[in-house]
């Protein structure tokens, strides 16, 4: 009807008093990986769960109260409903995880900031990869029972609804959320008023809400700007995820991280650690700062207590893939806070400085402002250290502070219900409090083959049944013929799912590759393209609306895909969203990555298709570099880094065409008189063997916990204790430290040898120009290790000089008397540092003097 007005009106049934804890389950994100609570509310009314994107709590308000009452009565759906009563009680109940470790005193809280969470599709503020780590984080903390609690940006808009046109274009399509329809709530003060705080950006403040989601034991509290008392500039602020300029970048900062740190103090929170994943959040390193420094502390002593306990983790294998701000806007915004430090704004820019550049950068910032720092997987690790070595000028990169823990994913939410049947089945209900113990998932060996391979063939079944349901819906909007989608379709048969699948899917950014195996099309026709032998290859992901280079790789992939010999072979398909990504990581038979070395800081997709038997086919990059050890996938070994872009990848695509044509494609196809390959089915155990019990969520918050928050924990009451004497002792030692290492110098005062016999000792005697430090303010070091043609620090032996005297000079005598186990050709080096027991890492003031 066009005349009139269109007023509308929402009727939310009545839960019948026996269902009322429905409400419970879809207000508790624990739904998001208990697959049979979502199969409660989907049995429901399958067809309005789908139209409601498998959200609960939206589909509570929409439901018919008939069907209620109906299931109220259906002692079927009743006994259903109340084992998942039983186990969500369990759950909530239940003792800590075995794998949660020890350590945490009972008054400790661990705060972890980030930009984006992603849980489920049905809370739509994440975008890729880290938010759906961050999420796996907070939910491997909940089943650890680890105190953790998340800080985040409560988005209007989170990710996008991507479909692709007949020409390949991506069409972007935004949806602003329903807050009353997402599993969150006001966070409110005990008199019942909501909590909300102020932040001051340039000539105004802005009034932010806080919100609170459930993640099983884990709280996430979210900021919230779309406010009528802000200004419609103001309550766009945490509008859109990842949108918007320079300006809006940096004032959503601002509110996560000066805005978090302040809606925990006034929510009562004291976090004994902080730690933030990606420098986004940031700023919250200045907020608690000027809190400090209002209660009486002085700045340098500010920033040693705020950094004691706070962690830092960065995701980024790039220098230009860093957060950076002009100092000019800096000034603008921080102005109040160098009031409120009691410092020049040279000195706040300077905390934000990396040498050779003019700006601003938060990952400078996040280190400066921290002690425990991460990459995210070995090799990023060590990329990370390069890219800040220059924050440590005088440490190798080796040795200075950037540690790593490995990526990993969360196993109940990934890991396909019918591995979980299976398991409970051979290797006993307790494989859930054995995630992370690699014996017992040696266990998998007896899992019989032909049982194995049923439950991979399944999980492939209902991938193409939802791949097919996707592509005819595509098809229809782009105006396709029937005639068309039967040729599109015509390798995608669920009952016969018997044709090697390979998969890719993540996002379409350029180092990611996505093209590298159309870099001779004719090998890819000969290989795929098989009468005996054919291959299926399914791609799907998106591109960020400003990537035009990875919208670019879109239209190349559909390219290829519509040409008449690859049709229904290489498929692409639209909407990648969390709940595809389950079903390919576990349906399709090769996972397939090609990232440039070494750009994949770590990457997860791969370790969930891997713990769910789909083998891997990879370059070594990010976490495959660790996790392949030459039974449980294929790798392909990258090219130096110094290669030419075109000649790497043309060296690259061929190692995959090499290994798919005389190792995957031969090795599946080669089938016994079941109808399956043992040799595949065998890697495929491996794959699994191998990965499940090393890359999950538990494993790594375990060591977040073991190498980092404990420890941090500890380390700011340390600096805490007694008014903060500890953190204002070590600032007066290190301001001391500077102003005196430029004249700090070691010289050899014996004669070097050149030969001696085995068990004979040596001597060693220098002299080093203190400049005013006392000997127990440096150590005097001598490193030694068998000559090697590539000898890196990690080899060494290292052995301490002892002080003996002072030169007539003035300088200060070390000596060492050392007798080498070892026989050959030996090298050793000198050195001298500075040293503190307050020091959180040796070399966190990146001074150090070479002989």
């Amino acid at each position: 009807m066009s005349s009139g007005t269109v007023f509308t009106i929402a009727v939310n049934p009545k839960i019948p008093l026996r269902l009322a804890r429905l409400e419970e389950l879809a207000n508790d994100l624990w739904y998001s990986w208990d697959r049979s609570t979502r199969s409660l509310f989907s049995r429901l009314h399958p067809g309005l769960w789908g139209a409601v994107g498998h959200n609960p709590k939206a589909f509570l308000k929409r439901v018919d109260e008939s069907i209620l009452l109906k299931a109220a009565e259906d002692p079927v759906f009743m006994a259903n409903y109340n084992s998942i009563i039983s186990a969500y009680d369990s759950y909530q109940s239940g003792p800590a995880h075995p794998d949660s470790g020890g350590g945490f005193r009972p008054n400790d809280q661990v705060a972890y900031f980030c930009f984006e969470f992603g849980f489920h599709e049905s809370f739509p503020i994440y975008s890729g990869g880290l938010g759906i780590l961050a999420g796996d984080h907070c939910k491997a903390a909940s089943d650890l029972r680890l105190p953790l609690i998340g800080v985040g940006l409560l988005y209007r808009q989170g990710y996008f609804f991507q479909t692709i046109d007949n020409h390949g274009n991506q069409q972007v399509t935004y949806t602003d959320s329903d807050f009353e329809d997402l599993p969150v709530i006001p966070v409110l003060h005990e008199n019942g008023s909501e909590v909300r705080i102020e932040v001051e950006l340039p000539h105004r403040k802005v009034v932010v809400k806080v919100w609170r989601a459930k993640i099983g034991h884990v709280t996430l509290y979210l900021l919230d700007t779309d406010l009528p008392e802000n200004s419609m500039g103001d309550r766009d602020i945490t509008h859109q995820l990842y949108g918007g300029d320079r300006i809006m970048r940096i004032e959503q900062e601002i509110i996560l991280g000066v805005g978090g740190a302040r809606a925990l103090r006034d929510i009562g929170i004291t976090p004994t650690v902080w730690h933030i994943n990606e420098g986004h959040a940031a700023f919250m390193m200045l907020e608690r700062m000027r809190n400090l420094v209002q209660h009486g502390l002085d700045f340098a002593g500010a920033l040693e207590a705020v950094a004691a306990n706070t962690v830092f983790t960065t995701h980024t294998a790039v220098p230009a893939g860093h957060d950076y701000f002009g100092d000019d806007m800096i000034s603008a915004y921080f102005e109040g806070f160098c009031q409120d430090l009691k410092i020049t704004r040279e000195e706040l820019i300077s905390l934000g400085r990396v040498p050779g550049s003019n700006d601003f950068n938060m990952t400078a910032l996040a280190i400066h402002g921290s002690r425990f720092h991460n990459g995210v997987s070995k090799i990023h690790g060590n990329v990370s250290a390069r890219i800040c070595k220059d924050l440590w000028a005088q440490i190798e990169p080796e040795e200075n502070p950037m540690a790593y823990i490995t990526n990993g994913v969360h196993v109940p939410t990934f890991l396909a219900q019918e591995w979980s049947d299976l398991f409970d089945r051979y290797l006993g209900y307790e494989w859930r409090t054995n995630i992370t113990d690699p014996e017992y998932w040696s266990r998998i060996e007896t899992i019989p083959d032909h049982l194995f391979w049923s439950v991979r063939q399944t999980l492939k079944s209902q991938m193409l049944y939802g791949i097919r349901a996707r592509l005819a819906v595509q098809n229809s909007r782009n105006h396709g013929s029937e005639a068309h989608l039967d040729r599109l379709l015509r390798f995608t048969d669920p009952i016969n799912p018997n044709i090697l699948t390979l998969g890719f899917a993540r996002r379409f950014a350029t180092y990611k590759r996505a093209a590298l195996l159309f870099e001779d099309l004719d090998w890819l026709r000969r290989i795929v393209i098989h009468q005996e032998r054919p291959v299926l290859m399914i791609f799907a992901g998106k591109a960020h609306p400003a990537d035009v280079p990875g919208q670019d790789l879109i239209r190349r992939v559909s390219q290829i895909a519509q040409r008449p010999e690859f049709e229904g072979q290489l498929l692409l398909v639209e909407g990648y969203d969390l709940r595809l990504a389950r079903r390919l990581v576990a349906g399709v038979d090769v996972w397939l990555n090609s990232p440039v070395y070494p750009l994949e800081a770590s990457g997860t997709s791969g370790m969930k298709a891997g713990i769910n038997g789909t083998i891997n086919l990879s370059v070594l990059d990010g976490w495959w570099g660790e996790g392949y050890n030459g039974k449980n996938g294929w790798a392909i070994k990258p090219g130096p880094e110094n290669m030419a872009p075109s000649l790497r990848d043309k060296e690259e695509s061929r190692d995959f065409y090499e290994t798919l044509q005389d190792h995957v494609v031969p090795l599946y196809y080669s089938r016994d008189k079941f109808g399956y390959s043992p040799e595949w089915v065998k890697m495929a155990k491996n794959s699994m063997m191998s990965l499940l019990p090393r890359y999950n969520a538990a494993r790594m918050v375990g060591e977040y916990a073991k190498n980092f928050y404990v420890p941090a924990s500890k380390q700011g009451a340390l600096y805490a204790d007694k008014d903060f004497s500890g953190a204002k002792k070590i600032a007066a030692w290190k301001a001391f430290v500077r102003k005196a290492w430029r004249g700090v110098s070691i010289r050899r005062l014996d004669t070097p040898g050149k030969r001696i016999s085995f068990g004979e000792a040596l001597y060693f005697d220098v002299a080093v120009r203190l400049n005013g430090l006392q000997p127990e303010d440096v150590v005097v070091e001598l490193l030694i290790c068998r000559q090697f043609k590539k000898t890196k620090l990690c080899d060494f032996k290292h052995f301490k000089f002892e002080f003996s005297g002072i030169e007539e000079s003035g300088e200060h005598q070390f000596t060492l008397n050392l007798t080498p186990d070892l026989c050959g050709k030996l090298e050793y080096y000198m050195r001298v540092y500075p040293s503190h027991p307050l020091l959180t890492h040796p070399f966190e003031m990146g001074m150090m003097v070479w002989l």
